[in-house]
């Protein structure tokens, strides 16, 4: 996908909402064992780091989730609460920096429950008992489209596993959510980033997250643009709807905030959920849903009264001009 994605990635990994990640609320419930590495560091947004002379009282710090050596039958397993129900398109199970101390294979279960998993939980298995090798992303795709909140990642017989990544699409409740306004763009609500400009800087898939940044890192941010023209990111509402607020905030960044933004959006139905390089290139032409607006540094800009009635749209293009960072965008709506 150019500049735009990754192109390695499968579709899965570019195109849907990381339902195991921390930072949207994705929690670790329980693990058969975690004495060398806490579960918590499994579910972390950043990519896991490797500090080679760093140590514990339990022996060499790993940055994942990490079982003693087994010395009975049996293997270890742990258990996720995703960060919203929603049906799962594929996984990441990531061994980076795990070398003679990964597991040889895992399998995953997954349910769908009100509150926790208990004895009497009844579990499907999503991906059967597959091969993982050391250092590595192990891409996987899921074996069932039902909705499901929690999963169980089982890893034969023990050892690390740096990060697990759950892809996938939130559940929507239409009938929750009835005639009244909600964020369209937030991930929790499915909104997902399809391409971008660039994003030298932070972490751009926190500009859908909810609450405020926590600091400059946590947000889109570009490079110094050094040539004529301006930056863009592209994104998939979680659902087709009438925008009637919008929210650009700029939180943290002070000395590199955007001159000024503006939003195109446009109705992409026709165009279907894989249509990724497609849609970032007509992007180009969509309308004005709000024309070009000044910004400040660390703040909260509220331009819902610059929204223009442009009718029910399903993607929006954010433009910066000329480059810099924002740390959220909220877009919010009524489904149509």
């Amino acid at each position: 996908m150019s500049e735009h994605m990754p192109a390695q990635l499968p579709g899965f990994a570019r195109n849907s909402v990381n339902l195991a990640s921390a930072g949207l609320g994705a929690k670790g419930i329980s693990a058969t064992d975690e004495f060398f590495a806490p579960l918590e560091r499994l579910l972390a947004d950043q990519p896991a780091v490797f500090i080679e002379d760093k140590f514990d009282d339990n022996g060499k710090w790993m940055d994942g989730w990490e079982s003693r050596r087994k010395r009975v039958l049996g293997h270890d397993f742990a258990v996720i609460r995703l960060a919203a129900p929603g049906r799962i398109d594929g996984f990441d199970v990531d061994t980076s920096h795990f070398t003679g101390n990964y597991p040889p294979a895992a399998r995953i279960e997954a349910c769908n429950v009100a509150g926790d998993p208990d004895d009497a939980t009844e579990w499907t298995e999503v991906l059967g008992t597959s091969p993982l090798g050391p250092n590595a992303h192990h891409y996987l795709t899921s074996q069932s489209s039902e909705v499901f909140t929690h999963v169980r990642l089982h890893i034969y017989p023990d050892g690390g596993v740096a990060r697990l990544k759950v892809f996938g699409q939130p559940f929507l409740d239409r009938s929750r959510v009835g005639d009244g306004d909600i964020e369209l763009s937030a991930a929790l609500n499915g909104g997902r980033i399809i391409g971008f400009s660039d994003a030298h800087y932070g972490s751009y898939h926190r500009l859908l997250a909810p609450g405020r940044g926590e600091n400059m890192g946590d947000g889109w941010e570009t490079s110094r643009r050094r040539v004529p023209g301006n930056e863009w990111i592209v994104i998939a509402l979680g659902a087709r709807g009438l925008l009637s607020g919008a929210v650009v905030d700029t939180a943290y960044f002070k000395g590199n905030f955007p001159d000024t933004c503006s939003i195109q959006a446009a109705d992409m139905s026709e165009f279907g959920t894989d249509a990724g390089d497609a849609i970032i290139t007509a992007s180009m032409f969509w309308p004005e849903l709000i024309t070009q607006q000044k910004l400040q540094a660390d703040h909260v800009h509220d331009l819902s009264a610059h929204i223009r009635d442009i009718g029910p749209v399903t993607h929006v293009r954010l433009n910066i001009f000329p480059d810099g960072g924002v740390s959220r965008l909220k877009l919010t709506g009524r489904l149509a």
